[in-house]
C-alpha cells in the first residue's frame, strides 16, 4: 500500500476534480502491475495496473488507495466490472470514497461477487493525500490554505508597502510548486496594487518559465479597481483570471475588462465587500477543490474571521522590521484577550534555506 500511495502522489496537481489514486497488483509476493490516475478522462489507476498485469492478475491481490468506482456519472467506464473480469482474488483498499455515488458501493459489489475485500489499510495516509477531494465532496467547497511570507516579528511588508523579497529563493521556489498543485490562487485588490503579482506557477533559474499546469487566478475586487495592465490579467491564454466583484462595480469597468477576456463574477456583498462564503460555494460548484490564499493582511483577516481557512503555511525569514506601522500578516482588529486567539493544530516546523516554515491546521 505504501507503493500505491507513492504512485497516487504522482498525480498531484493534475487529477482535479478527481482524486489522486494509485494501484498495485501483487501475485505470490511479486509486483506484476502498477498504475496511477493522471488526469480526468484518462484510465483510472486500477485499470492501468490490471492492464500491466494482464492474465497474471488471475488469483492475485489488488492494492488500491481509494475504493473503486461503480457508477456511470463520469467520463471513463466503472472500475468494479473490470476488476471482476480480471479474476482478481483479493482487493485491499486504503479508504472509502466519500463520493455518494461510490461510498461503500464499490466494496460491496466486490464482496457480492465473492472477492475478499479489506478496507482501511493506511487509511489516514490516504485521507491526508486526498484531503482536498474529501473536503470538497463532503462540503461542496474547496479546501483552503492560507500562505504568507513574513518576518520573524510577523510583518508582511514595511510601512511603505515594500515586501519583495522578504523570504529567500528556496521559499519562493516552493511556493511556485505549491501554486502548481492547487486549483486556484486568490488575492485581494490591495495586493494587486501593492505587489502587482502574476500569480502564475513558474520554474527555471529566475522563475521565468511557466509550468505546464496553471492555477485559476482569482482577484477579489468589490469595485473593479484592478488596473488593466496588472500582471494578474496578462497571459490569459495560459492562466485564466476571474475578478470577483459586487453589483456596486461600475458597468463601464465591467465591460472593459470583459473585452480583455477577463471573466467578471458578481456575487452578493457583505458589508460592502464580496461575500467570501458565497465565493467559496461558487468555486466548489465549479469543481475547484483546493484554494491557496496569498492575499494581504485584510484578506487574510477576512478569511480567518469567516472561518474559511483550513490550513496555514507561514514562511518566516530571519528579519525583524519592528515598528507599529509595518504591515502585519493578519489585519483587522485584534481580540481583547488571548482566549480569542486562533489556535493551530498539528503544527509542524521545518527549515528551508535560511527561512523557517510553520504550518498547521485550523
Amino acid at each position: 500500500m505504501t507503493l500505491a500511495l507513492c504512485l497516487a502522489a504522482k498525480g498531484q496537481g493534475t487529477t482535479s476534480p478527481n482524486p489522486m489514486v494509485g494501484a498495485v497488483v501483487v501475485r505470490q509476493g511479486r509486483i506484476i502491475g502498477q498504475g496511477f490516475h493522471l488526469r480526468p478522462g484518462t484510465p483510472h489507476a486500477e485499470i492501468l495496473a490490471l492492464r500491466q498485469a494482464g492474465d497474471r492478475a488471475r488469483g492475485a491481490t489488488l492494492y488500491i488507495t481509494l475504493e473503486p468506482c461503480c457508477h456511470l456519472k463520469k467520463r471513463t467506464p466503472p472500475c468494479v466490472p473490470e476488476i471482476l473480469r480480471s479474476r482478481i482474488r483479493r482487493v485491499v483498499i486504503a479508504m472509502q470514497d466519500p463520493n455518494p455515488s461510490v461510498k461503500g458501493k464499490g466494496a460491496a459489489a466486490l464482496r457480492r461477487a465473492g472477492l475478499s475485500v479489506t478496507v482501511g489499510v493506511a487509511r489516514s495516509e490516504a485521507e491526508e493525500l486526498n484531503k482536498s477531494y474529501c473536503h470538497w465532496m463532503k462540503t461542496g467547497r474547496p479546501y483552503v490554505t492560507l500562505k504568507a511570507g513574513m518576518t520573524l516579528d510577523g510583518q508582511l511588508a514595511t510601512a511603505s508597502g515594500e515586501s519583495q523579497w522578504i523570504t529567500g529563493e528556496s521559499s519562493r521556489r516552493e511556493v511556485h510548486q505549491l501554486r502548481g498543485h492547487v486549483d486556484a490562487v486568490l488575492i485581494g485588490f490591495g495586493t494587486v496594487l501593492a505587489d502587482n503579482p502574476s500569480l502564475t506557477a513558474r520554474t527555471g533559474p529566475r522563475f521565468e518559465q511557466l509550468t505546464p499546469r496553471q492555477p485559476l487566478r482569482i482577484v477579489v475586487d468589490s469595485r473593479l479597481r484592478t488596473p488593466f495592465k496588472a500582471e494578474v490579467l496578462a497571459q490569459q491564454d495560459k492562466a485564466k483570471t476571474i475578478i470577483v466583484t459586487t453589483a456596486a462595480a461600475p458597468a463601464t469597468r465591467r465591460s472593459a475588462l470583459q473585452k480583455k477576456g477577463i471573466e467578471i463574477l458578481t456575487l452578493p456583498a457583505l458589508q460592502g465587500r464580496v461575500s467570501l462564503s458565497a465565493l467559496l460555494r461558487e468555486l466548489g460548484r465549479r469543481g475547484i477543490m483546493s484554494l491557496l490564499v496569498e492575499g494581504g493582511s485584510e484578506v487574510n483577516a477576512a478569511m480567518l474571521k469567516a472561518k474559511l481557512v483550513h490550513h496555514v503555511r507561514l514562511y518566516m525569514a530571519p528579519l525583524l522590521l519592528g515598528g507599529q506601522n509595518a504591515k502585519g500578516v493578519i489585519g483587522g482588529t485584534s481580540p481583547a484577550r488571548l482566549a480569542g486567539a486562533i489556535k493551530l493544530r498539528h503544527v509542524v516546523t521545518r527549515s528551508i534555506g535560511n527561512d523557517v516554515v510553520v504550518e498547521g491546521d485550523l
